[in-house]
């Protein structure tokens, strides 16, 4: 089922999101209409925040584009990309690498708003399954920045957030433009 995405400001998008003690049903079904919801809007990765839910839970694909990334580790093993999609994850911890590069991101919870953010470009997360299981992953390109971006989202960071000083005065007047946009759509 697709989900209703959460449009900024609303308070959820702030929260730091409760961890997942217990897998149940309901979670699977979440992670299930999240992976619905994504790929029905296009994206590349969805948090629970943004579908109204305060849960460490998010979902990520990038199957459309193999050539993002120049690897992808497994619990320690090779692993090819579009075998590995999507990905859904629980309880993430995030060890980020030293270099870093910029690139442009987006947001379903901003919709039309698109900015230049500075990330590490690469990643080392550990994130429990619905089955259980725990697994380390290592990669870069844009499988390394959905999930930078997906678990800010789970501790209540924005990629608005993220924008450079300099590039911060322009992106929250694109920003206020649209909040009007969307409020007009709303009515």
């Amino acid at each position: 089922m697709v989900r209703e995405i959460v449009r900024y400001p609303i308070p959820v998008l702030r929260a730091k999101c409760r961890p997942i003690t217990e897998v149940t049903d309901e979670h699977r079904q979440l992670a299930v209409d999240m992976i619905d919801t994504m790929k029905a809007a296009n994206g590349v990765g969805l948090a629970a925040p943004q579908v109204a839910v305060d849960l460490q839970l998010a979902v990520i694909d990038v199957s459309h584009n193999p050539q993002c990334v120049t690897y992808l580790r497994i619990n320690g093993e090779d692993a090819d990309l579009v075998s590995a999609m999507p990905i859904i994850f629980i309880n993430p911890k995030l060890d980020l690498g030293k270099d870093k590069a910029t690139d442009e991101e987006g947001c379903l919870s901003f919709p039309d708003l698109r900015a230049q953010i500075r990330r590490p470009s690469t990643i080392k997360v550990t994130y429990e399954t619905l089955d259980g299981q725990t697994v380390t992953l290592e990669t870069d390109g844009l499988l390394a920045r959905a999930f930078q971006h997906e678990i800010d989202h789970l501790n209540g960071i924005l990629f608005i957030d993220r924008v450079s000083a300099a590039g911060k005065i322009g992106v929250m007047r694109r920003l206020r433009r649209l909040q009007q946009e969307w409020a007009e759509d709303d009515e």
